[in-house]
Formats: structure tokens, sequence, C-alpha cells
């Protein structure tokens, strides 16, 4: 196992320090504020330790109310909101420095016979055809990438424009954008890990779909991630090839929504994905 993805997995391994109680922290002390997706899968991860592990998760929905300092550990409180016989829900908060930074609820549910229909996957190129995203922007800049992008565990391969290109040429985007994504290497097999590293992967390039809308590179604006949800419909493995579909369907008041469907290689719909976004942009991009 590489480096990377040992630290990734060291990150949603979190330390239990009392019943309900659990401690986390982040990987980089240098950043400004902790990454929203690493908040969600470590709040996840906390919530289904509680949960017997015949009740899968099925949906999350999830609040970022204060920026988390990456310099001090992230304590999270669960709390056991119900045990039915078919249900489990959680309810979780992130805390620092005395103060809730997220909230987090959880639901769990053992799965049942039932109907079954799902939207088809979009047509797409299979992503051995494809460039990795780092090697297309490294291509772009005209200078090697940092060993953070290079070395990441997580595999990202657009199907279409990056932002940057679409910063440069605005009509090159289709209105959605679609992305392949996959653990690098073999993950064991813990259903709650996969979802847990799906979460932390669903916050990468969410947000900047509400951007490529508008034709909007990435040093033109400033903004964050202000709710999160995510429903699970079918297991799925997060070291095999998933489609992470996205769109924005609106942005207004400041604020931008998007939203994804993530699918298997065989073209199974297994994730859905909805977040909103407070977008600012910069003084010389409104201008």
């Amino acid at each position: 196992m590489s480096d990377a993805l040992d630290k990734l997995l060291e990150l949603l391994d979190l330390e239990q320090i009392e019943q309900n109680i659990f401690r986390g922290r982040s990987p980089d002390e240098r950043v400004q504020r902790v990454f929203g997706g690493q908040v969600a899968g470590q709040a996840l991860v906390a919530a289904g330790r509680t949960v017997p592990e015949d009740r899968p998760v099925h949906s999350l929905h999830a609040y970022f109310i204060r920026p988390g300092d990456p310099a001090v550990p992230l304590v999270y409180t669960v709390d056991r909101v119900r045990d039915g016989r078919s249900f489990t829900t959680r309810r979780v908060t992130a805390v620092q420095h005395g103060k809730a930074i997220f909230t987090l609820s959880a639901s769990f549910h053992h799965p049942e016979p039932g109907l079954e229909h799902a939207m088809p996957m979009p047509s797409v190129p299979a992503p051995e055809e494809l460039r990795t995203d780092a090697e297309r922007i490294a291509e772009a800049l005209g200078q090697p990438l940092p060993a953070s992008f290079t070395d990441s565990p997580i595999d990202l391969r657009s199907v279409g424009p990056l932002s940057m290109e679409v910063d440069k040429d605005p009509s090159l985007y289709t209105g959605r954008h679609l992305v392949w994504l996959r653990v690098k290497e073999r993950l064991p097999d813990d259903p709650l890990l996969h979802v847990c590293l799906m979460t932390y992967a669903s916050d990468l390039t969410l947000l900047p779909t509400v951007l490529m809308q508008h034709g909007v590179g990435w040093l033109d604006w400033s903004g964050v991630s202000l709710d999160h949800a995510m429903w699970f419909h079918r297991p799925f493995r997060a070291d095999q090839w998933l489609l992470y579909a996205q769109e924005s369907p609106v942005a207004a008041g400041g604020r931008g929504l998007a939203r994804g469907e993530v699918f298997t290689a065989e073209g199974e719909l297994v994730v859905s994905v909805v977040q909103e976004g407070l977008v600012r942009l910069n003084s010389a991009r409104r201008d």
C-alpha cells in the first residue's frame, strides 16, 4: 500500500476516546481550513462505528457551520437518535475550540426487496482511454505539479474540459461535468470504508461544476461548501472505477447548487449527491 493511501486510511480511522465520542485529525497543518470531504467522511465513520454491520448507511445530510482548524484535533460526538427494527438514525457533531463546526445526520437501513429502477449512465469514453487530471493540469501549466497532486491516492480523470480550460474558452463546457474516479489501490472489504471514501471524494469536484457553468477559473473566486447530502442506493467499491456525473441547476444569491450521480463502470447508479456552496467572485472578475 502506498504511503499516500495509508495516510488517507489513517485519517478515516478515528480514535474512540469514550462511548459515542471519537477523535480525528487533519493531514496537513499548512492549509487554511480543513477539507470538507474529510470532515464529512470522518463524521460518517463515527456514526457507522455505532451501528450494526448489517445496516449500511443509505443517506446523510450535513451542514458546514464553521471553518475547521487543521492544527487542532476534531472531536466527534455521536447522538444515537433511534434504533428501530428497520432503520437506525445517528446525529454527529464535530467540535473544535469548544464550538460545533459541522453536523451530520445519517440514516442506516437493513436492505429489503422492493421496486427498482434507475436513470442510465451517460455515454462516455472508458477511463483507460483518458489521461489523469494531474497530467493534463501539469501540461496546461507547463510545469510539474506538487507531490500532493501527483501522489494522491484518488485517481481523477475528467471526460470533458478542466475548469482551467473552460476559464479560457467557456464554449467548451457542455453543461455536465463528468469525472471518472477511483482509489488507486485495492482496499479492504469493509463497506463502511468504501462509502466513507466516496463521501470524501464527492467534495473534490462538485462545487467547481457551478463555476464551469459561467466559465470561472479557480483564481477568480473564493467560497466554501455550505451543506452536503448523499444517498447510497446500492453497494459499490471505491477502488473500482466510478463515473461522477455532475451538473449545476441553479446559482443565485451568492450561492450555487450542484448535484451528481455516481455510476459503476457497468452503468449501475449507486450514489446521488447534492451540495450547495458559497461562491464569491473576486473584484477583478466582478468588474
